[in-house]
């Protein structure tokens, strides 16, 4: 860390600079070649409140680029605000100041946290100042809007910068990309302004990928990768992280390793972020022991890979080697954030590690001084409910020192469905309509109880108020991916052109599965129907069009891979245990919370799900 300028030495080079300045033009230049550098070497606040008193003293606040070195040592010392008050004080003279020092201020406050706002001041008084905006400007106050999030205001700087003809610049038009995907509703705008400018290089390109990811479309991200790919591009870091994110979001692994070799065969930089992507993407398209071999190869490891591999290994149920790699990372000497915990702690409930789990979440605060988040204290109700502890999660909660959300209350009431605590399920149930009326998850939850409890004409009472609210319970699907394409599937989907045949298969599963025994869990069925019924709607669940579907389309004894977007409910998860037996498959199946490895007729979360 680099320590102040000494006072001594500080007070010496200011006499001197103050001296020379008082004798000629030629030795006041050199007195300003001796400010600069004396601004260069600052390193703390005190040193620059020091040279800001001698600004005032030689009668430098009137040199545009003294005050731009002073704005952007400020800036690296994290004292914006108070430069902002020197330059813009009542007595200042702004008619001295160009657009370099406006644009210096501008990108200061767009690189803060919470200070962007204050981009969009000076960029109008700018204006006010009849300073004309140049290329550089807008770049800085577009990312400002992009990370203010506000599409009005973007659309406002984008007229803007039309006005003063700047609207052909590949860095303003990359910018104006990014800032419209990082606003609300501007993904459109962002593709227009990208279909219609000139893509030579990858900026734009990972501008439109990346904006598509963090909206959740990934599809779109990877179509437009592909296209990327056609037009002969060659991708960077950047635009491979964000196809990474995509890839993960979507749980494609030939995806993923055909994006790992096109970097080995690209040469494309292996950054620390990068080989970060790499091992999120395999832990969480489930192979776990590659992004752990990755992890291990790796030269330079921040907390994002440790957190990245233990989350993984929480994901595959493997809490014990989760546990084990927190206790390395803590031997190496990393300091451990709330984050790792929370992958920590979800290791403990995947596995059943409920005295683990209790231990780490005590170790938080005393060891490491973290203050437990709500997201923590729901790992624990989490924990707490798989192991069937519904009584203890509930005295658990009572006792949480903050309020706890929606997400705990769900999950108390899932365990209560789960566990036969019928009667604790529906009171909170009815509590939590009460405080989030309008959410459809709530009735949902409450329609699933008395459905156990086969109260069919609350039920229904339930299900009609969803109607009259208008809501829509989110539809179950399940993705699979094969020979380069990405196939979805709905309960008793009839759109796929193969789909005759795949139910032909699924009733051939019906019938081998029980032939060995399977029973279905009927319970499952929301509906009061007969059993026949409810075992011929369970067979329709999107999880077993897709294994059929991949019955029929892969060799025999290939792994299959699926990803559900909803828990995978406990019928198709008993069913695919004797699917993996039946047809000898190993079956990995990727849900909201968890992977689940079922292999000849057994899954490795021994029913910890």
């Amino acid at each position: 860390m680099q320590t102040s300028i000494p006072k001594t030495k500080l007070l010496i080079t200011l006499r001197t600079i103050t001296t020379s300045a008082t004798v000629s033009c030629y030795q006041r230049a050199a007195s300003e070649r001796g400010f600069l550098n004396l601004l260069q070497s600052c390193n703390t606040f005190s040193n620059l409140l020091q040279i800001q008193a001698q600004i005032l003293k030689l009668g430098f606040q009137n040199n545009p680029l003294i005050l731009t070195k002073f704005v952007s040592k400020a800036s690296d010392l994290n004292s914006i605000e108070y430069a902002h008050c020197f330059l813009f004080s009542p007595h200042s003279n702004t008619h001295f100041y160009d657009a370099f020092l406006f644009n210096t201020i501008i990108k200061a406050y767009a690189q803060t946290a919470n200070l962007k706002p204050k981009a969009l001041w000076v960029f109008n008084f700018m204006l006010e100042c009849r300073v004309l905006p140049n290329d550089f400007t807008y770049p800085v106050i577009l990312k400002a809007c992009a990370g203010i999030g506000d599409l009005n205001l973007g659309m406002s700087v984008h007229g803007s910068l039309l006005k003063f003809g700047l609207h052909r610049n590949d860095p303003v038009l990359n910018t104006l990309v990014h800032m419209y995907c990082s606003c609300k509703g501007g993904i459109l705008f962002g593709r227009k302004v990208f279909d219609e400018m000139t893509k030579n290089d990858s900026v734009p390109w990972s501008a439109m990928i990346g904006g598509y990811v963090r909206l959740g479309r990934s599809n779109d991200a990877v179509d437009l990768f592909r296209q990327m790919q056609i037009q002969g591009v060659c991708p960077d870091e950047i635009t491979m992280v964000a196809v990474l994110c995509a890839c993960t979001d979507l749980g494609t692994l030939e995806l993923g390793k055909w994006i790992e070799s096109l970097i080995e065969r690209g040469k494309v930089n292996k950054s620390l972020e990068l080989n970060n992507a790499l091992i999120d993407m395999f832990a969480k398209c489930g192979d776990v022991d590659k992004a752990l071999k990755l992890f291990r190869t790796m030269n330079e490891r921040s907390i994002v890979s440790w957190t990245s591999v233990i989350v993984g290994l929480a994901m595959h149920g493997r809490g014990l080697q989760a546990v084990s790699l927190f206790q390395e990372m803590i031997r190496d000497g990393v300091a451990p954030d709330g984050v790792v915990f929370i992958g920590l702690l979800s290791a403990c409930s995947h596995s059943g590690l409920v005295e683990k789990g209790k231990e780490y979440f005590d170790l938080m605060r005393k060891e490491f001084g973290l203050l437990p988040k709500i997201e923590h204290y729901g790992c624990m109700v989490d924990m707490l409910c798989r192991a069937g502890l519904v009584r203890e999660a509930v005295e658990f909660v009572q006792k949480m020192p903050i309020e706890p959300n929606s997400i705990i209350w769900r999950t108390l009431i899932n365990a209560c469905r789960t566990h036969g605590e019928l009667k604790l399920g529906e009171s909170l149930a009815k509590q939590l309509i009460r405080n989030e009326p309008m959410l459809e998850a709530n009735y949902v939850l409450l329609s699933n109880i008395y459905a156990k409890m086969s109260h069919w004409e609350k039920k229904t009472k339930t299900r009609e108020v969803m109607d009259t609210k208008g809501m829509k319970k989110i539809p179950g699907s399940t993705t699979i991916e094969l020979n380069n394409k990405i196939y979805k599937f709905v309960a008793g989907d009839m759109y796929h052109n193969q789909y005759k045949e795949i139910f032909e298969m699924v009733d051939e599963m019906g019938r081998e599965m029980k032939r060995a025994g399977y029973v279905p869990s009927t319970s499952e069925v929301m509906l009061d129907i007969d059993e026949e019924d409810k075992a011929d709607n369970l067979n329709r669940h999107s999880e077993k069009l897709a294994i059929a579907f991949a019955l029929m389309n892969t060799p025999p004894g290939t792994p299959i891979r699926i990803v559900k977007n909803l828990r995978v409910c406990s019928d198709c998860h008993s069913a695919t245990k004797f699917i993996s037996k039946i047809y000898n498959r190993e079956i990995i199946a990727r849900d909201r919370s968890r992977f689940h490895h079922f292999k000849d007729g057994l899954c490795s979360c021994n029913d910890f799900w």
